[in-house]
């Protein structure tokens, strides 16, 4: 009974955590969601030429974890890969804002400012390159000093239910700070103007470094309990170890009861299967190597290169989804629009109210017709999210070939046929969410090394970056050959 009841609840600094992530999504969400506004309204740039700022941007921001999670795992502690990437966060944001506050006292030459503004966008994804995977893998490492009296066998079940619980509530989390950063936000800069528009997300980041920094003594710090050093020495110790691997020169253990000591947290007692990932643990520096770190990603690819299609489909509400908005009957009265965008705000609502049902209903039902404790496993929850976001796709082109054959009808821009009518997919893409996104945290987490947990997560929020490059060249094939296709039918009709 007393197990059972461990099992049950995040600690204070999960939950902690989980409030800090949820307002940096608040920050980041109110600054991307409508910078694409900001780059044609303002900036005066091209609507192409935002859109592909805006890609470039959020494709460059997903995929930068790759390159940094290496360096945080190998010769950084998360604890300050998170303070300093908050910093750079912190930076970019406070230019993004000065720059608007100073946008309307600006001469007409705008390179110097257009370039400035990049320069606090990339400062942006620099800082957020290390900031979100190592806080996610430092809010996961809190739960693995819980139950210490416990048996391992019984302790390894209850931190793997209670990191599945955590990857779960993170998500919600997060997304409750995006529904507020995407909602509040761009009414906030449209109507109040965008140097306070971005002043806002700023102050919200830096209280949540602020509060990050509050929680230091609640905190597990696991490489300073593992390594017995400090902070300085830390530092002293990473930069021999890089000296040491530019002359080929690798460190002996000193202490082979490290060594059992780290199998014994990589591999359970439990279970005595064998991981490609073992020999991770042979560095006595806790270094990594690049042939290591291809090893593992190498093992990872093909489920990382399946979840591509998912990545691809999530980028959709943010463009084809709104395009077919744009077409449709928008009105609620005689006078109110709503704004296309407006519905991507119905898959974060729909995470939130039916994320807390996944415990409560889901999981109970599954268990009646697997007769497994935990219901479903890992891949069973992406796969079924990943079924959802296919039905979703296959219901938005039903609604597509609607809109297509009453616009062919009508001979009108906008389509008599409410906007109402795209509720469905958005929906269903929010309940896919749920499954496979929080099911590709948890995979990526727990599929390597203790020492490559951020790495871990880069290759999660990787998936998304290359998702968004994939989209954008997928739109650009579909235009080439529609053009084409038009442009031989307009060849042929005089010839009739």
């Amino acid at each position: 009974m007393a197990e059972g009841q461990a099992t049950k609840g995040l600690n204070k600094p999960c939950i902690l955590l989980i409030v800090i992530a949820g307002m940096e999504r608040f920050a980041f969400k109110g600054v991307a969601s409508n910078l694409v506004t900001y780059l044609t309204d303002v900036v005066k740039m091209s609507n192409s030429s935002a859109a592909k700022t805006v890609n470039s941007w959020c494709g460059f921001t997903s995929l930068l974890p790759l390159l940094v999670a290496p360096l945080a795992d190998s010769y950084w502690d998360q604890y300050t890969t998170i303070l300093v990437s908050s910093f750079l966060y912190v930076l970019g944001l406070i230019a993004l804002a000065s720059t608007a506050l100073v946008w309307p006292w600006i001469p007409i030459n705008k390179a110097n400012p257009s370039s400035s503004l990049l320069w606090s966008l990339y400062m942006i994804s620099l800082g957020q390159g290390g900031y979100n995977p190592s806080l996610q893998a430092f809010g996961a490492d809190q739960l693995e000093n819980e139950d210490e009296a416990l048996p391992v066998c019984t302790k390894n079940d209850q931190i793997s239910d209670k990191k599945s619980l955590f990857f779960q509530w993170w998500y919600f989390g997060v997304c409750s700070g995006s529904l507020l950063g995407v909602s509040l936000m761009a009414y906030i800069q449209d109507t109040l103007g965008w140097g306070l528009g971005f002043a806002i997300p700023t102050i919200v980041m830096v209280t949540s470094v602020l509060f990050f920094s509050c929680g230091s003594r609640f905190y597990a710090y696991k490489q300073a309990k593992e390594d017995g050093v400090k902070m300085f020495e830390k530092i002293i110790h990473a930069v021999k170890a890089t000296a040491s691997k530019m002359l080929n020169i690798r460190f002996a253990l000193s202490n082979k009861s490290d060594l059992v000591e780290r199998e014994l947290q990589e591999k359970p007692l439990c279970h005595q299967d064998l991981d490609v990932t073992g020999d991770l643990n042979k560095s006595s520096n806790g270094a990594i190597h690049p042939r290591e770190i291809a090893e593992v990603i190498l093992h990872l690819l093909p489920i990382w290169t399946t979840l591509l299609l998912f990545a691809v489909i999530f980028q959709q509400p943010a463009t084809f989804f709104t395009k077919q908005g744009m077409t449709m009957k928008r009105n609620i009265g005689t006078t109110f629009k709503i704004p296309p965008s407006t519905l991507q705000s119905a898959i974060t609502v729909s995470i939130i109210l039916l994320m807390p049902l996944y415990d409560t209903l889901f999981i109970p039902f599954t268990r009646l017709l697997t007769r497994n404790e935990k219901g479903i496993g890992v891949m069973q929850r992406m796969g079924i999210g990943m079924i959802l976001s296919v039905i979703a796709m296959v219901i938005a082109a039903i609604v597509e070939t609607k809109r297509l054959d009453i616009s062919r009808k009508t001979q009108s821009q906008i389509v008599p046929l409410s906007i109402f009518w795209l509720l469905p997919q958005y929906i269903l893409l929010g309940i896919s969410d749920i499954f496979t996104v929080v099911g590709m945290q948890q995979f990526f987490y727990s599929e390597v090394p203790v020492q490559m947990r951020t790495m871990g997560i880069a290759l999660y929020t990787s998936v998304f970056g290359v998702g968004s490059f994939l989209s954008a060249f997928f739109i650009s094939l579909v235009e080439y050959f529609t053009k084409k296709l038009v442009l031989r039918r307009h060849e042929r009709s005089p010839a009739r």
